[in-house]
C-alpha cells in the first residue's frame, strides 16, 4: 500500500461526481485541493464529516480551495447522498478503488472480527503546485474540517 507523504507529487486522478461530471486533479492546478476519502455515503460518520465540510465550504472557497470527497460507491449513491444532505461540493465515485489504492486509502479493515478491504478515512491537502502539503489519518469527522481549514489558511500566508 503506497503512502503519499508531504512534499511528494499527488497522484493524478479523473473521476465522475454525483452529477456525472468528471473531475481531474489537473483541472485544479494553481489552487489548493482538499481530497477526503470516506468509507460510505450516508452513514453516520461520513455524513457528519461531509456536512461539516459543507458548513465550512464558504471559508474554503475564500481561500480558493476545492473540496472533493471520494468513496467507492457509484454516482447514483453520491447523488442521493448530496441531495439528502444539501452537499454542493463534488463527491467522486471511485468504484474500482484505483484512486484510493494510489493514495493509500484502500486498506484492510476489521469489524466484529471480520477482515475486509475498504476505504480508510484519510484526507490530503494538495498544494497549488500539485504536491501533498499534509495528510491526515484516522480523522474525527466532526472536528476534522476545521483542522483542514487551518492548514489551508496557513498555505495562504
Amino acid at each position: 500500500m503506497p503512502v503519499i507523504e508531504p512534499g511528494q507529487k499527488a497522484p493524478a486522478f479523473s473521476l465522475p461526481d454525483q452529477h456525472g461530471t468528471t473531475h481531474a486533479l489537473s483541472g485544479y492546478a494553481g489552487r489548493p485541493v482538499v481530497l477526503f476519502f470516506y468509507p460510505k455515503d450516508d452513514t453516520s460518520g461520513c455524513t457528519k464529516e461531509a456536512c461539516t465540510f459543507q458548513a465550512t465550504l464558504p471559508r474554503f472557497e475564500t481561500s480558493k480551495a476545492a473540496v472533493l470527497g471520494v468513496s467507492v460507491l457509484g454516482t447514483d449513491s453520491k447523488a442521493k447522498f448530496a441531495k439528502k444532505h444539501g452537499l454542493s461540493f463534488p463527491l467522486l465515485a471511485d468504484e474500482d478503488h484505483a484512486v484510493a489504492d494510489r493514495y493509500g486509502a484502500w486498506q484492510q479493515k476489521s469489524m466484529y472480527g471480520r477482515k475486509y478491504m475498504g476505504i480508510a478515512r484519510i484526507t490530503y491537502l494538495i498544494g497549488p503546485d500539485g504536491k501533498v502539503v499534509q495528510r491526515w489519518d484516522s480523522v474525527k469527522p466532526a472536528e476534522h474540517p476545521a483542522e483542514v481549514l487551518a492548514a489551508v489558511a496557513a498555505l495562504a500566508r
